[in-house]
Parts: C-alpha cells; sequence; structure tokens
C-alpha cells in the first residue's frame, strides 16, 4: 500500500468516526415523549418477538409465533411492562436513537434492543 492511499484511508475513518458515533447517539426519553412514541406502534426485533402499545395500556405481545396479551404503564420517565409468563415484564428506562431502542433498567448491564415501527402482523 502507498503513503496516498495509507493517508486516504486514515483521513476516511477519521471522517466517518463522528458521523457513525451521531448514528447511535441514544437519549433517555421522559414520560411524556415515551407515551408520545410508543402509543400505537410496536417495538421488535424484526424477527423473533414484538410488542404493540395499544392506546388504553394493553399489549399485545407476539414471540416465537405464540401471542399473549399484556399491560404497560408509564411510571416516573420509565416504561413498566406486565408480561404475565412471557419474559420482558418490569419497568425499564427507554433510550431512542433513530427508530432503535433500548430498554435498560438496573437489574441487568445489557438493554433489551429492538426496533420502533408501525405495527405489522408477520411475527
Amino acid at each position: 500500500m502507498n503513503a496516498r492511499v495509507a493517508v486516504g484511508t486514515a483521513l476516511g475513518v477519521i471522517v466517518l468516526a463522528p458521523w457513525a458515533q451521531a448514528e447511535h447517539r441514544f437519549q433517555k426519553l421522559t414520560a411524556a415523549q415515551i407515551q408520545g412514541k410508543l402509543v400505537g406502534m410496536e417495538l421488535t426485533d424484526e424477527s423473533h418477538w414484538g410488542e404493540v402499545f395499544g392506546r388504553d395500556g394493553t399489549l399485545a405481545i407476539t414471540s416465537m409465533g405464540h401471542k399473549s396479551a399484556g399491560k404497560w404503564r408509564i411510571r416516573k420517565d420509565q416504561l413498566c411492562l406486565e408480561t404475565g409468563e412471557a419474559p420482558g415484564g418490569g419497568c425499564y428506562e427507554v433510550w431512542i436513537s433513530g427508530k432503535n431502542v433500548e430498554l435498560r433498567n438496573q437489574d441487568s448491564s445489557l438493554p433489551l434492543e429492538g426496533v420502533l415501527l408501525k405495527p405489522t402482523d408477520t411475527r
């Protein structure tokens, strides 16, 4: 590799790095923002599971082809999910970057990750 290619490659990495970081900058949502973002939408991994947030606090859960129902509410800037026997129940801070969502709680070092989309019935 000649010096021009090496310098060009290095500059490309330096120029792209701030853009890549901005792409994944998450913002913590307040109670009002959680309400505004989630109502009528589906939080999903786009393959295995999805949760549709009803206006009335109902939660339509689909996991690996099985459907169940739960409830959701907002308490102190946190999203609280009652999922019955389905995994994922509890209260979470909601962090968002574009359509990417992380549900974070103090009991786990890893967030629950998904994307926020208009509901589909394909899972």
